[in-house]
């Protein structure tokens, strides 16, 4: 039934004690630029686009905010979701997020994609699919 309803994606918002060191690290990670930001949140999207133009990826200061364990443990701040990242090439994929702050989670599990951990704890995972990559119907590149 079509009853006039629009719903679009306009962010992934992700909890943090300081929003805009996480919306930093984030633009640098995907070469984004941060388009929005004051004491309580940032939003970071694609280069020249204007907040809104792209989902972007916004960040919620929460001063109560635990970092979540990964992998899951017993008893442990559990993460709720987790962002995943389509690139051509893994290893290069890592160097340029550890440089950008990132660490590389302590326990993998796959040799497709490599775990990481952003500065504020949350893991996302860089994962080997050139085949989006190259695909003419990827949007956000």
């Amino acid at each position: 039934m079509d009853d006039g309803l629009k719903i679009k994606l306009y962010a992934f918002t992700m909890d943090c004690t300081d929003p805009r060191e996480l919306a930093e690290f984030y633009a640098a990670l995907l070469r984004w630029e941060v388009v929005f930001c004051d004491e309580e949140y940032a939003c970071v999207g694609p280069l020249g686009a204007q907040q809104g133009a792209y989902p972007g990826i916004t960040f919620q200061g929460n001063p109560a905010y635990q970092p979540p364990v990964w992998p899951d443990a017993p008893e442990a701040q559990q993460q709720m979701a987790h962002l995943d990242f389509a690139v051509n090439d893994v290893e290069k994929a890592v160097r340029h997020a550890v440089h950008c702050g990132a660490t590389v989670a302590k326990e993998q599990f796959s040799d497709n994609w490599t775990v990481m951990i952003d500065p504020a704890g949350h893991p996302f995972c860089l994962c080997q699919m050139k085949s989006v990559i190259e695909s003419d119907h990827f949007a956000l590149l």
